[in-house]
């Protein structure tokens, strides 16, 4: 099944109006929905018979950066019976600095490998993902200062007294 007849029956189930940007362009064609709407979406390309996408492949999270102030939060699915795959996209508003982290419903109920995925995303992007089972950090030291894939980011200069960001002249 191609990207068409998938985004048809999502269609014909939500409505078009679940679609907010559509990616034709990129070698992954892609669908954007809203962020409030992912779990139901989530789960009917799980369940529905003709999809049944039994495999969340890859999490990926984007900063798009404060002058833009969006993020993205990029999922791809795989039916492995079938063998088809399709991307699924929610924009989320960037918070800034003191406000509280922007928020995605996790996964986890629906596939078990967005455990770890999000827990990345989590970790490097600081997109908190509602009820996620254990989301801490995965990559960096807990105490970690903040988010290094954020495009605003400023590295510590020392971490327990180790230097970790040298400058060079």
């Amino acid at each position: 099944m191609g990207f068409e007849e998938i985004k048809g029956l999502i269609i014909s189930m939500f409505g078009s109006d679940i679609i907010l940007k559509e990616d034709k362009v990129s070698p992954q064609p892609s669908i954007t929905i809203p962020n409030e709407r992912l779990l139901e979406v989530c789960q009917f390309l799980h369940v529905q018979p003709q999809l049944y996408f039994d495999f969340l492949a890859c999490i990926t999270g984007i900063d798009n950066g404060p002058e833009v102030g969006t993020m993205e939060v990029i999922y791809h699915f795989t039916s492995i019976p079938y063998e088809h795959n399709f991307v699924l996209k929610v924009e989320i508003s960037r918070n800034k600095e003191g406000e509280p982290l922007p928020k995605v419903y996790s996964l986890t109920p629906i596939w078990r490998t967005a455990d770890w995925h999000e827990r990345e995303v989590f970790d490097l992007l600081g997109i908190d993902f509602i009820g996620h089972p254990d989301l801490r950090r995965i990559l960096m030291p807990a105490d970690w200062q903040g988010y290094p894939l954020r495009k605003d980011y400023e590295e510590q200069t020392e971490y327990h007294g180790i230097i970790v960001k040298y400058y060079f002249f």
